[in-house]
């Protein structure tokens, strides 16, 4: 498959423009992709500062990031968002549709399990999308790419152990909905490998306050946030998540979905430590242990990789060197 170019805003340091233009679209595609899940990973921290029910929260955090997504869009093509989208075509409601399951998966499965079984189905995500991949697309993943999701899901459940337990089979559920909707979403953005679906992520949030207002319904109105939430949800849903999942839904432009989806467990490790440290809510050593494994792979990984390509590339020269000099 063919890769489209990264489109990034201008930087004012003309080293930085060089050094990045430098790097391979693959190494692009990494740097871009895994900036998003940091970006984003103080999601379940602010979640908490807030403080609203579970319906109201999807339904605020829908509005919000269908507007924050827009005003990103209108800032990156201006009169061309109409062009974005409908490029997208009917490929793009679907991954607008499996976007929001996702969303409302991950919701819905916090409010009737517990968190650390939600993180930790959700690890699984990396395998599903391989698995999707392998099927649908018929991409070939190499067994580093295996070994290091084996290697994640470990690390991640270490991190989540202590927060893990029976919980109810409908939250895991809903948890398993939201992993295998997020993986069938980069799945689908990979069968165009040269079309930007992030415009769609607007659709997506729009199609979360339809799924939200009967849940609001069922637990009374939709509350106005007070001043101190609305601060919050506008900070995650304004500014937060519209970046940082600009930078992740571009990632199957670069990569196959399985990377896509290791490098979202950076959310799960980041987010912990924005908890640990505004909270004070201390992770217990098994957590220290997981993230350290997670972050280990992904930079062994990366670093084998980046190896690799540097060997590609100066082979090929190898025999007319070789050829010059006799």
């Amino acid at each position: 498959m063919e890769y489209a170019q990264a489109e990034w805003p201008i930087v004012a340091d003309r080293e930085v423009i060089l050094s990045f233009s430098s790097l391979s679209l693959r190494q692009k595609g990494l740097l871009m992709t895994a900036a998003g899940p940091l970006i984003i990973s103080p999601d379940a921290l602010l979640i908490k500062l807030v403080g609203m029910p579970d319906s109201q929260v999807l339904f605020w955090r829908g509005a919000l990031f269908a507007l924050g997504m827009l005003l990103v869009l209108l800032l990156r093509s201006g009169r061309n968002i109409g062009a974005m989208f409908r490029r997208c075509g009917l490929t793009g409601l679907g991954v607008a549709a499996f976007f929001s399951l996702s969303n409302v998966g991950f919701v819905l499965g916090n409010q009737y399990t517990k968190g650390g079984n939600v993180l930790m189905i959700l690890a699984g995500t990396p395998l599903i999308a391989a698995l999707l991949s392998r099927v649908f697309l018929h991409e070939r993943l190499p067994w580093r790419t295996w070994l290091a999701i084996l290697l994640c899901l470990a690390g991640t459940s270490l991190i989540v152990l202590d927060d893990a337990g029976p919980g109810s089979w409908l939250g895991n559920a809903f948890a398993l909905l939201a992993a295998v909707s997020m993986a069938a979403n980069f799945t689908l953005c990979r069968t165009r490998p040269h079309v930007d679906m992030s415009p769609m992520l607007v659709v997506s949030g729009l199609l979360l306050v339809l799924a939200a207002l009967p849940l609001a319904t069922l637990q009374g109105s939709v509350i106005l946030p007070s001043v101190s939430q609305a601060g919050w949800l506008a900070l995650l849903c304004l500014v937060l998540l519209p970046l940082g999942f600009t930078l992740i839904q571009r990632g199957p432009l670069y990569l196959p979905a399985a990377d896509v989806s290791l490098l979202m467990l950076l959310e799960t490790v980041a987010g912990t430590l924005w908890v640990w440290w505004v909270l004070d809510e201390t992770p217990s050593s098994l957590a220290f242990i997981g993230g350290a494994v997670v972050l280990g792979t992904l930079l062994t990984k990366g670093l084998i990789e980046r190896r690799l390509e540097r060997q590609a590339r100066s082979a090929p020269s190898a025999p007319a060197h070789s050829a010059a000099r006799s």
